[in-house]
């Protein structure tokens, strides 16, 4: 962050001072957990299910930090902020903010991130770009960090550390010497996302795709493609929106944005497209990138067809920046899985590959990791032994059985070996598979993770291919995890 007076940030975010008069300055980093305070730090007080931040300030500011932003007064100098109306629209609820504490500390964090944004834009030139989509944001938002990187000092949030609390958390570790602020935006309704480029106003956005993630919440496709179009309407007339071509529902937004478009994919009036696509043996793509700045061809080191599209996203958004074909190319090609349990491609010392898939699962990533499963497992002769070790989708409401019988059905048609479906909430799965192929024993339900560690450890072979892939709450990490172990002994 930017050096602040406390006096200055209380102005910003519309609080008082208590404890202080203000003139210690915040030269360090902003942290809302008190085991990551350094010395010059601000302390934000959350409160939580079990703890409240409000109650370790002292503990803060013991490890360093000059001050605390919080809702009510604390045991150290603080700035404290006023409550403000706790909304169920633009605002994320904290569990267990009772007293609405939590609510008034975002709001106050998204003002200081939106004061620090905005002077590092205008004096020192920092691009913030936002990225978002049904499926693969963490992923891409990876992709362009590490492309970027070259360029300039770059910011991105860990993992998919992208809500009304990573949001502006990320943008406050700009600092002067920041070029590139890569932010992921979520929404789990409408105005979410309009909400969060309030808080760090992108120049260049990116829509990925538009799926059936949080269907439930959003009641269609349609009001999905609304909600993640909040992203181009909130760009300038000097920025760019970069829309994947191969979705109608995406390449449909065009006309919702002031800036220009730039639009990428496989399709033909692609403005950034991939041709020639080709899979290794570790579904690893190979593609020549067409570009109007020129050509270049393209291996990624990550894993999966699905990336093409991914990378197409970066490569876009490194062009208009001033990057080369050949250079983006090249980055593209260094680039590797950064944030855990997204298609992280292990091999045991027996030959087994685990593909651990498992931190966040909806229809569209289920069937982009069975089609890299697939390919995987047919890249030699003989083919290796398939495994989709799949748990249930969440969030998608009354659409939620279609669904999982859908992804059973995939299965079958793609000629995966073997189907374990875990847990009761995804058995349409499980049954989706036999009514498509009348299957046997190629499709067996268990019950939980354990159930299924014990069954792979008993019937996996030297040489098989595993994917292990479930929304993230199901916690189907574990079963990868225990097949790695397993590998190790």
């Amino acid at each position: 962050m930017i050096p602040l007076s406390l006096a200055e940030i209380a102005e910003v975010v519309g609080g008082r001072l208590h404890g202080t008069d203000g003139s210690p300055v915040v030269t360090g980093s902003v942290e809302f957990d008190t085991r990551e305070v350094t010395g010059g730090g601000l302390f934000v007080a959350l409160p939580g299910e079990r703890v409240d931040g409000h109650d370790f300030a002292a503990q803060a500011v013991a490890a360093g930090a000059v001050g605390v932003l919080a809702a009510r007064e604390v045991d150290g100098p603080a700035v404290v902020v006023p409550p403000v109306e706790r909304r169920g629209g633009n605002a994320y609820v904290l569990s267990g903010d009772t007293e609405g504490h939590g609510a008034a500390v975002l709001a106050a964090l998204a003002k200081l991130a939106r004061h620090v944004t905005d002077r590092l834009a205008a004096e020192h030139g920092l691009v913030v770009v936002g990225v978002t989509g049904s499926s693969g944001k963490t992923s891409t938002k990876d992709l362009i960090a590490q492309v970027l990187s070259p360029m300039g000092p770059t910011v991105a949030p860990p993992g998919s550390f992208n809500n009304e609390l990573g949001h502006p958390w990320t943008a406050l570790r700009a600092d002067a010497d920041t070029r590139y602020l890569v932010l992921e935006l979520s929404a789990r309704g409408p105005g979410h996302i309009a909400h969060l480029c309030q808080v760090a106003p992108p120049s260049i956005g990116a829509v990925l795709n538009v799926g059936s993630a949080h269907l439930g919440e959003f009641g269609s496709r349609q009001g999905i493609a609304q909600a993640k179009g909040e992203l181009v309407e909130a760009l300038p007339e000097s920025g760019v929106a970069v829309l994947n071509a191969d979705d109608p529902l995406v390449a449909g937004m065009a006309p919702r944005t002031r800036a220009k478009v730039v639009l990428v994919g496989e399709h033909p009036r692609a403005d950034v497209r991939a041709e020639d696509v080709v899979l290794d043996e570790q579904a690893r793509a190979g593609f020549r990138l067409v570009t109007p700045k020129g050509e270049a061809q393209v291996r990624l080191g990550v894993h999966g067809p699905h990336q093409v599209g991914n990378a197409l996203t970066a490569a876009a958004i490194a062009l208009e920046l001033g990057a080369t074909p050949q250079e983006v190319a090249d980055r593209l090609g260094q680039a590797q899985r950064v944030s855990a349990h997204r298609m992280a491609v292990t091999e045991r010392a027996d030959g087994v590959t685990v593909i651990n898939d498992a931190y966040n699962a909806n229809p569209e990533s289920v069937r982009a990791a069975l089609k890299s499963l697939a390919a995987m497992s047919r890249a030699t002769t003989p083919a290796r032994r398939s495994w989709a070790v799949l748990g249930a989708m969440a969030e998608l409401g009354g659409d939620s059985v279609r669904a999982h019988d859908e992804i059973g059905r995939l299965a079958v048609r793609l000629d995966i070996n073997k189907l374990v479906v875990v847990g009761p909430d995804a058995r349409a799965m499980h049954q989706g598979a036999h009514l498509e192929g009348s299957w046997g024993e190629e499709s067996v339900l268990v019950p939980d993770v354990a159930a299924a560690i014990e069954l792979l450890r008993a019937e996996v072979r030297p040489g098989d291919v595993v994917l292990v892939k479930a929304s993230n709450s199901y916690g189907l990490w574990r079963v990868a995890e225990a097949l790695l172990e397993a590998g190790s002994k």
